[in-house]
């Protein structure tokens, strides 16, 4: 029994450039192209993934600098206390939160080459104002609006990724995209300690610079992502007529991203109402708040240990590049055993021995080896979580939804952690840890759950109960993942 939909139209609806694809073209011989599929895929891969990747590093980079800035005397310049501090963290991601599924409906309305770049413009204005804000309530104000301007890029990345590739293949693609965020990480530590020494240049303290350059360096990859992101498959520039051709009937045969779906609320509707999409959106709730609260609060912490600014800043760079490293390679291995959830489990439950190494050993050597088991198990664990819908979700509309729908929700344990890290409870930070081990731990079992409810429910599509919903259907009539056919990825 066929586990993807049947052939389906190559006309793609959904982008506002003309597509040189036609009914007819449907029928051409993809042999005589003489095209090599492992060649063309390469091509995609050098084009998409360097620039959605550099976009996304800006992103993360833009978000998680006001930890770096905190150490080079943003609370003290305006005169935040350190609780004022939390709720500026947490005003991003109430921002984030109440626009990922609006922002995320823009894009299937739109198209990725003026969406993606006109949000990271927008994003990259609105850090370099927190530079130059002059009053607590106007950082705060300039924060909530960072939120609001980032809020469907990643879930919209996810989304527009799957649009090109096979589903098997998107998982390793995703992982790769979301490894920018360990990049960040460490790049911004680097950063901040360099840029920091440009304290009293123009008048500025070091944390204004930190803010203002990084922004600005935002905002000219955004002006010029609208030359090197591209639309969907069948308008890209980048591919000949031919390849174009090709990459239609590749993916027709695997998925519905070639299908001419006009945008209605019915499909919106089945995604808010589909169980499988909450259980995703609160599995990436439970590693968004350690994701977070590492991200945000890593620099202090590592300051708490008994290390100077400088030190913290420099010290934040070696977990984070451990990270990356493990992103990947966890990522590969899932990819080639088409395996998600035990990976998911094993890298959660490797973080949760660090938080118990941070929790009960206040060593500062010992402590910060613990920083290395957090940061190498949540990176990895959040890139499987929020890839998996990418692979299970069929529908356009309804995967752009379900993807935003788990940002927001994911995102939401984001709201909680910001609040986590009190300066009462340094250097321990006993609530910030026990908390993010406690939602580790509350995500292995989501995971173990979802990982039976899928594998039940491809069962019951391989039982045949279901097989008499087909019998309506014309040939190239397809039902998203509730189609008897179509097979989940566990």
């Amino acid at each position: 029994m066929a586990s993807t939909p049947p052939p389906l139209p190559v006309e793609n609806g959904h982008v506002s450039e003309k597509s040189d694809i036609t009914p007819d073209s449907k029928g051409d011989a993809i042999e005589s192209t003489s095209i090599n599929e492992k060649a063309l895929m390469r091509k995609i891969d050098s084009r998409l993934l360097p620039a959605v990747t550099l976009l996304y590093l800006c992103s993360f980079l833009d978000r998680s600098n006001v930890g770096n800035a905190r150490l080079e005397g943003l609370l003290t310049d305006l005169h935040m206390t350190g609780n004022q501090y939390l709720t500026s963290l947490t005003l991003f991601f109430i921002g984030y939160v109440l626009f990922e599924v609006p922002c995320n409906i823009v894009l299937k309305r739109t198209s990725p080459r003026f969406w993606l770049p006109t949000m990271t413009l927008v994003w990259g204005t609105v850090c370099t104002l927190m530079g130059v804000s002059q009053s607590r309530i106007g950082f705060l104000i300039v924060r909530f609006f960072l939120g609001v301007a980032e809020s469907g890029f990643f879930a919209g990345v996810v989304f527009y990724l799957s649009m090109w590739y096979k589903r098997d293949e998107v998982h390793f693609r995703v992982a790769l995209f979301f490894s920018a965020a360990s990049l960040a990480g460490a790049f911004g530590g680097i950063l901040a300690w360099g840029i920091a020494h440009m304290r009293g240049v123009g008048g500025y303290a070091g944390w204004r610079w930190i803010f203002i350059l990084e922004g600005l360096l935002t905002v000219l990859v955004g002006a010029g992502a609208y030359l090197f992101i591209f639309n969907y498959p069948d308008t890209a520039g980048i591919l000949t007529r031919d390849e174009r051709i090709f990459i239609q009937h590749r993916l027709q045969e695997d998925n519905d991203s070639v299908r001419d779906e006009a945008f209605n609320w019915t499909n919106v509707s089945k995604a808010i109402k589909d169980p499988k999409i909450w259980l995703y959106g609160f599995s990436f709730h439970t590693v968004a708040l350690p994701l977070y609260t590492l991200t945000l609060f890593l620099p202090t912490i590592i300051r708490e240990l008994g290390y100077t600014a400088a030190e913290a800043q420099l010290l934040t760079v070696p977990p984070y590049a451990f990270a990356f490293v493990l992103t990947l390679t966890i990522a590969y291995l899932s990819e080639r055993s088409q395996i998600r959830a035990p990976f998911i489990i094993g890298c959660s439950s490797f973080a949760i021995i660090g938080y118990i190494i941070l929790l009960t050993d206040h060593r500062p050597g010992v402590s910060y080896v613990g920083v290395f088991f957090a940061a190498g198990g949540i990176y990895p664990s959040v890139a499987l979580v929020f890839s998996w819908p990418s692979n299970n979700v069929s529908g356009q509309t309804k995967r752009a939804v379900a993807t935003a729908m788990m940002n927001s929700i994911g995102t939401s344990g984001a709201i909680l952690g910001t609040q986590l890290y009190r300066a009462e409870t340094a250097p321990s930070f006993y609530l910030g840890h026990l908390f993010a081990m406690c939602y580790l731990v509350l995500n292995v079992s989501l995971t173990a759950i979802l990982w039976r409810v899928l594998n039940k429910a491809n069962k019951r599509k391989e039982s045949g109960i279901e097989n008499h919903r087909l019998e309506s259907l014309s040939e190239n009539e397809w039902l998203g993942d509730e189609d008897p056919r179509y097979r989940f990825r566990a």
